[in-house]
């Protein structure tokens, strides 16, 4: 099941595209071989220097990030679980790069406690020296894509190959429950998986970084996002009962936690970026 994860979840980020002029963000996948671990390569980048500096905000989607910019590499860090939205200060013209793994796979890769994570962005350098170095060391602004992708890939790959996986089949059968049912579980009954209630929350906060509630509450969010909604959706086909909220105004508290704006105007301003 371990493996598996990336078949059931799609986390997106479809703040971005929106946001302003002048700004790009795409994402790319890894080499197949570290897909099942790292759900996408990204960048967000200027085209050219914004005319005042950009805030960057980021939707719950309970992956852990690794970030640096192309420009100065050797600032590089990782961003915890967050159980609400983020936004951040950036200057006026950025190349960043991420590296986002799907939900319990940093703490894989690198034997790190994601609960210590949670709720912040540290220094790579504090969490993971060694790969802090190899960014800080192999990058730079006149790199494309492709280098970045085959640079990324290859030191990943070595990494990979010498990860210890605990591949709790306890912590991936509560896992594949709650992305079974897009989140509207109730954690106390439908996650009976073997072991107690306090051994369960301990797993979920060493590998995911909260709570099954917490990330219950958030898988619920992305399968809304999924959903590619519309104002006219939300409104005729009553979407937020279909994702598993109680009623329209839990629905709009737990959007604007997660998301950081009301869904009205989130739907009216970037439903034309959602996946197709």
């Amino acid at each position: 099941m371990a493996t598996q994860i990336r078949n059931l979840y799609n986390p997106i980020q479809p703040t971005v595209k929106s946001s302003a002029e002048n700004v790009t963000y795409v994402e790319f996948l890894p080499d197949i071989r570290l897909q099942p671990f790292i759900y996408c390569y990204w960048q967000l980048k200027t085209t050219q220097p914004l005319a005042e500096p950009f805030k960057y905000r980021v939707v719950t989607d309970s992956c852990i990030d690794i970030i640096f910019d192309l420009n100065n590499p050797e600032e590089n860090y990782v961003m915890g679980f967050f159980k609400k939205f983020s936004e951040f200060p950036l200057t006026n013209s950025f190349s960043y790069i991420g590296i986002r793994f799907l939900p319990t796979m940093f703490p894989q890769f690198f034997n790190v406690n994601a609960l210590e994570l949670s709720h912040q962005i540290e220094h790579l350098s504090c969490v993971v020296p060694h790969l802090s170095d190899f960014i800080s060391n192999r990058f730079s602004e006149t790199q494309s894509a492709d280098e970045i992708k085959n640079l990324l890939d290859n030191h990943l790959l070595s990494l990979y190959a010498k990860a210890q996986f605990n591949t709790d089949n306890r912590l991936y059968a509560g896992i594949e429950i709650i992305l079974k049912n897009c989140g509207s579980v109730n954690v106390q009954k439908d996650l009976n998986t073997g072991i107690s209630p306090r051994q369960l929350r301990r797993l979920f906060e060493f590998y995911i970084g909260d709570t099954a509630k917490t990330f219950s509450k958030v898988v619920r969010f992305q399968k809304f996002l999924n959903a590619k909604p519309t104002i006219q959706s939300l409104k005729q086909n009553k979407l937020f009962f279909d994702a598993g909220y109680y009623d329209q105004s839990h629905f709009i508290k737990d959007f604007k936690d997660l998301y950081g704006i009301t869904p009205g105007k989130a739907l009216k301003n970037y439903a034309e970026e959602l996946p197709e």
